[in-house]
């Protein structure tokens, strides 16, 4: 399975932040900045595959031998969109190891599925490839759709390349509710990211940027004359490095971060920095909790 089940329960104990939920078609278990502070009961409905069993009135299953799932008047559902970035350079890194990027995104999508999925939120996962979209799951509600997505993912493929650009705007422009939404990418895409970015905002969209990187991409192992070639376009480049070439590359490393670090500050967006070869526990429970994402 792409995670471990024994990190199950920890993720079930987790939930998205988000300053300003979005009404949703069913009422869930986020608490709405709409309705006050109260968590007065309100009405019951049949139960649905995918339901908390915690919400199920047992009292009343009882009696009728049917189950009836509580809800309360200031509960709502929150959409969550998780975007995949499927280009050629995301599936690069030791898989063995698990540093490899589209396996690590993979596992992050599933992590974060499973918490909106467990959460009583609305979620849809999108494989983002060329200009447009390269296969998508949901939207779906409920704990139960959790080992279906497992295996989506588990069978997901990363090639060619990705105008994060276009497929960002597409994405906004398709007008599915808008929520919380994710991007895992390493924005290696060669049209740029900030008016996808832009867009996701004025659709309404709260967004969060996943920076994923593998070890060799933040501290190279590489020394002399070499032949570098671009995994999405094939070009080859013939280049010697050398320690000064190398302390070039970390400078620039930074610079790059740190415009997208402002770029998303401009767009009230969360930017959190992910390294492959952070345990992804480490990742999901430390880094996205201390960025907001989560709690």
């Amino acid at each position: 399975m792409i995670l471990d089940p024994a990190f199950l329960p920890k993720l079930e104990r987790l939930s998205f932040i988000a300053r300003r939920v979005r009404a949703g078609q069913v009422q869930g278990e986020r608490r709405s900045s709409r309705r006050g502070v109260s968590t007065e009961f309100a009405d019951y409905r049949d139960y649905a595959r995918g339901d908390d069993l915690r919400r199920v009135d047992w009292n009343i299953y009882a009696r009728l031998e049917r189950p009836y799932v509580k809800l309360f008047e200031e509960e709502e559902d929150l959409a969550v969109h998780l975007l995949l970035d499927a280009s050629a350079s995301m599936d690069w890194g030791d898989k063995a190891s698990g540093e490899n990027k589209w396996l690590y995104a993979r596992r992050l999508a599933a992590a974060l599925g499973h918490i909106a999925l467990t959460g009583g939120d609305r979620l849809t996962v999108t494989a983002l490839h060329g200009p447009g979209l390269q296969a998508q799951f949901g939207p779906v509600r409920g704990r139960g759709h959790a080992l279906r997505l497992f295996a989506w993912l588990e069978d997901l493929q990363a090639t060619g390349t990705t105008d994060l650009d276009g497929a960002l705007r597409s994405y906004a422009l398709a007008g599915g509710r808008a929520g919380l939404a994710v991007l895992a990418s390493d924005l290696f895409s060669p049209t740029g990211y900030t008016a996808g970015l832009t867009a996701l905002a004025a659709r309404g969209h709260e967004v969060v940027l996943m920076h994923i990187l593998a070890p060799e991409e933040t501290e190279p192992p590489l020394a002399g004359d070499m032949r570098l070639v671009d995994v999405e376009t094939g070009e080859a480049q013939e280049v010697t490095i050398d320690s000064g070439v190398q302390s070039l590359y970390r400078r620039r490393l930074a610079a790059w971060q740190e415009e997208i670090r402002s770029a998303c500050q401009t767009r009230s967006a969360h930017y959190v920095t992910l390294a492959t070869h952070t345990p992804l526990e480490q990742a999901v429970l430390t880094h996205l909790r201390r960025s907001g994402v989560l709690k």
